[in-house]
């Protein structure tokens, strides 16, 4: 949807709703953060750094910045040697968990074949687990 197409559904918008969560998440490896941090648990830049494939220091560096900007997430900085950082997610951020799930359950349904060994469709609760 283009954006002219949603101001013409409803003259009081100044941008398309779709286009600008899309600019928040769209990034490349952004969702994959969002994913790691409300699935896996994870919250340290290394943790990140081993588990997203295709990722690079400056990269995350640079994603995490701007998650931080966009108050999608926050950074605590516990004081000590070595000092240790670790990402939280806000109450914004966590807002985006359920589009993620979404995006994930249309996969698994309609994509099994492309995403799954035996090409057969499963529920989200099969594929994450959050940590106990």
């Amino acid at each position: 949807m283009r954006e002219d197409e949603c101001k013409i559904v409803n003259g009081n918008l100044k941008a398309c709703p779709i286009d600008n969560t899309f600019k928040i998440i769209g990034k490349k490896f952004t969702v994959h953060i969002i994913r790691n941090m409300t699935k896996l648990g994870q919250g340290r830049f290394n943790e990140f750094l081993e588990s997203i494939e295709g990722i690079n220091p400056k990269t995350l560096s640079a994603r995490l910045r701007e998650m931080e900007k966009n108050g999608i997430i926050e950074k605590r900085v516990s004081p000590g040697t070595p000092v240790k950082i670790v990402y939280y997610m806000t109450k914004k951020g966590l807002a985006l968990e359920p589009v993620l799930e979404a995006m994930a359950a249309y996969s698994m349904q309609y994509c099994a074949k492309d995403i799954f060994k035996d090409g057969k469709p499963k529920i989200l609760k099969e594929i994450y687990s959050k940590p106990k």
